[in-house]
This record gives structure tokens, sequence and C-alpha cells, in this order.
């Protein structure tokens, strides 16, 4: 934006006239010309010296627009129709640039900012309804706390890192193995903490690897973090097939050694986030959660409270299919399905953290807890929406193919395991999930197994590295992760 840009605020409710008002004050970023509003109480009016026009179907083709003029869509409460409803007509008006602040509950101060809108993207578009959080209430439990998020650089961690930021928490660790990834999620929340997003937290960078279970030990009791968002994870089903070791290293044992440094520096509540691929595992990701599932829900009852939170895909993470269709339209195509009968659970990354914050808040010790995800959505399907949301038809403009399922992955997922089933709770869309009590005894004992081939041992050298015997060991404790007749030693 420019300070020459004209800018109407589609909604004249709190979010709209928060950001106009910030806009006047900011006054370089562009010009608020007018609101646009489907309420007839306030059409006509002057909110803040800006007039108030409608209803926004009519109204819109009609404003005296210049090519740079831009929309943003500040009403956090629409549901996807009507945001799908208001895209199509602002499209139709030849914007030359569509915003949007994304949800309600990233504002859980009363507040908006016009820092917290982005470009409208697919993932606006896509999919249900995000459930409408208190999360102001939500997050009473992490206020004067020291929260530690691992994976803090990846799309869960950096959201809830985001959302924390309204929580009152004293201290938010910004954990991971990633000094970029971490570098653009601290610069990025100091940005909001400046613009006025959010309280003082004080927001602390920590590069580290989870792996090395003396330095975990340390770094937690110099942390002394109160409560523990475990996101961290290798998570790209094909690339841990093709990298098996190095997925159970890193999820099954770095959860068990930041689970011991945990307990042993006094954290009070410890959130495992977990997925969908862990039910009945087909790849070695999957198995990896699952081990790790089993770790957090079996450890030992104390003064560390310890929940698992599973849920399906997330819209628009790095790595996922979103992103993915964007670049390859983006070139002409051709969008790649793996299966015409694939589907998928999918959920946006801002509700989906929303409802794992307010699950932690209240979650009972040693509990699974799902996520209500919805229907399915077949992948195909969704390749289409995509196609169309950039303004060209499948199949005539951009072409679409089909590649055939890769390695670990399956046609569909499932929430829950065999012997497992979902009762509701108070809280909308979370569940609790009810099961037959876990052996420690096998969890204890695949550990112990894996061990020597995920770290190397002087005394025992023989398996280290060796994918075969890995997966060997993981099948006959997890007989739903398929042979591999050409899984190499190394």
């Amino acid at each position: 934006m420019s300070r020459t840009n004209r800018v109407y605020v589609i909604g004249a409710g709190f979010a709209g006239r928060a950001i106009a008002r910030d806009l006047v004050q900011k006054g370089v970023v562009g010009r608020v010309v007018a609101f646009l509003d489907d309420d007839e109480s306030i059409i006509g009016t002057r909110i803040d010296d800006i007039p108030v026009l409608g209803p926004i179907s009519d109204v819109v083709q009609l404003v005296e627009k210049t090519p740079a003029d831009e929309a943003l869509i500040a009403i956090p409460s629409a549901t996807r129709d009507d945001v799908r409803r208001l895209y199509a007509t602002l499209r139709q008006a030849h914007f030359s640039r569509i915003r949007i602040l994304p949800s309600v509950s990233q504002i859980i101060d009363g507040q908006a900012h016009f820092i917290q809108t982005r470009q409208i993207d697919p993932q606006d578009l896509l999919g249900r309804t995000p459930a409408n959080i208190d999360l102001k209430n939500s997050l009473r439990y992490l206020r004067g706390k020291r929260v530690l998020i691992t994976g803090a650089g990846g799309s869960i961690g950096s959201e809830l890192a985001r959302q924390l930021l309204s929580g009152g928490a004293e201290r938010i660790y910004l954990f991971g193995h990633g000094e970029n990834s971490v570098f653009e999620i601290d610069s990025e929340l100091r940005l909001l903490q400046e613009e006025g997003v959010g309280e003082s937290a004080r927001i602390v960078p920590v590069i580290g690897e989870l792996k090395d279970r003396d330095y975990t030990d340390f770094i937690l009791k110099r942390l002394k973090a109160d409560v523990v968002f475990h996101t961290a994870a290798f998570k790209h089903v094909p690339m841990m097939e093709a990298n098996p070791v190095a997925a159970v290293a890193n999820n099954a044992f770095g959860t068990l050694n930041l689970l011991e440094a945990s307990q042993a520096a006094g954290v009070e509540r410890f959130v495992l986030i977990s997925t969908d691929k862990a039910v009945e595992p087909a790849s070695v990701y999957g198995a990896s959660k699952l081990i790790a599932e089993r770790l957090a829900m079996e450890w030992p009852a104390g003064s560390m409270a310890t929940m698992v939170v599973r849920f399906g895909n997330v819209l628009g993470s790095r790595g996922s299919i979103l992103p993915l269709f964007g670049r390859q339209i983006a070139k002409g195509g051709p969008v790649t399905v793996t299966d015409p009968e694939a589907t998928r659970f999918f959920m946006t990354i801002p509700e989906a953290v929303s409802l794992v914050l307010e699950a932690g808040g209240v979650g009972l010790d040693r509990q699974l807890y799902v996520l209500d995800m919805g229907e399915p959505v077949n992948i195909r399907e969704l390749a289409e929406q995509m196609i169309r949301f950039y303004g060209y038809e499948p199949e005539v403009d951009i072409p679409i193919c089909h590649t055939g399922l890769r390695p670990g992955e399956k046609r569909t997922e499932s929430l829950l395991a065999n012997g497992e089933t979902r009762r509701a709770t108070d809280l909308e869309r979370i569940h609790l999930v009810e099961r037959e009590p876990s052996d420690r005894t096998w969890t204890e004992r695949l550990l112990s197994e894996l061990r020597p081939v995920c770290f190397f041992d002087p005394d025992d050298p023989t398996p280290y590295r060796n994918r075969r015997r890995l997966r060997a060991i993981l099948r006959n404790a997890i007989p739903t992760l398929p042979d591999k007749a050409n899984e190499p030693e190394y």
C-alpha cells in the first residue's frame, strides 16, 4: 500500500472501524474512502467522518474507483459462505487487491489492527466456518506463565505464538532448530507488539536440538517454563519414508527427552500436538507420532499434567498441498493429485491452534483429545476449487493429473483407531477419546530396541542407522506399518 491508495473497508463493525482508525493514524499506508456494509441502519451515515455505503452487492459496482483501489474485508465473524460471496463480488468489481482480517480468534483483546490483515488466499474460502472461540477466556490459565513452544517456526508453532501474544503470558519461548524460521516468527511477534497487538510478553528465541538429551535437560531447567506446547516434528510423509531413522530419532526420542526434561524442570502442563497419521500408521512418520502419543499418555502421574491433542491436516501449512497447488497453477499446471479418491481432513491453522489452546487449559491429565475436523475433503475437488480461485477453469485452462499414492500415504485417513471412541466435551469441536489403558512396558521395550538404531552405541555399533532393522522393529510392534521389500539397509 502507498499513501495514495484508496481503501474501501468492507464491514463497519468494531473491526472495520478499528482498522480504519489505524489507517488514519498511520497516514502512510492508504486512505480510507468509505465503509461498505449491509446494515440498513447505518447506510448513508458517516463513521469517524467516513461515509457508509451499501448494500455491498449493489454499491460495489457503482463506487468510483481508480485502478489501484483496494478492498479490505473486516468482518472476522463472517462465515465461509459470506467470505466467498464477498470475494466474488469484489473480484467482479476489479479491485486491484483484496485483503482480509482472517479470524475473530486473533482479535481477543477487542481490537483489530491493520498489521493483522493479509492478502486473501484460498484457505479463506475453502472448508467450513471456523468455531467462534472465546480465546481471551480460554487463555486465562496462561496469564503470568512462562510458555515454551517447540517447533515455534513451523505453521502450528508460529500461530500458537501469535495467539499467545494476547494471553497475558510473562514469557514466550520460541524453541526450534531452524534459525531462519525462528528468526522470522520472532521478528513478526516483535512487530505485532510494536503495532499494539497483544500484551507485553517477553519474547525469547531459543535455538536447540531436542535429540540432544543433555542440552534439553539443561535448557528446560534454565528457562523454568510452566507450560510446554510440543509441536516440533519431522512430518513430511514421503520424505520421512526416505529418512526413517531421522523421523524416529526426532519425533519419538525428542519427545521422550522433552518429557523427561520438563518433568525435572517443574513444568506444570505438557501438551503434545499429534496427527491422524498416528492412527493405525502406514508410515514411519505416523509410527513415530504414535510412540510420542503413547509416551505422553503413559507418563507417570505426578506434578506435571500431560495431554495429547490429535487432528488432521491444516490448510496452508508449509509443505502442504495448498502452497504446492498454488505454485503449480502459477506456472500453468499441471496440478498433481495423488489419487482421484484420496481424501483428507482439513482445518484452518488459526482454528486448530485456538482449539489446542482451549484444550490445553481444561484437558485432563494423560488424556487424548481429538479435534472435530468435519467431513473429509476430496483432494481432486480441492484442486479444482484452487484453480477456480485463481480465475481458471480445471482441465480447460489448467490440467489435473493423477500421480499415484506416494510411499507411506493412505487413500483415506481416520482420526480414531480401532478400540477408540470419541465422547463430547463441554467445548465445541473438542472430543475426549476413550480407549483402553495402554501398557507402558510396550513403549519402553520398543524404545529400547530402537535406541541403538537411532543413536551410536560403541558397545553395539552394528544396528546404527540401519533402516531395514528400524522397520523390522517398528513392524513387530505396529503391524499396520507395511513391509518395504526394497528398503535399503542404510
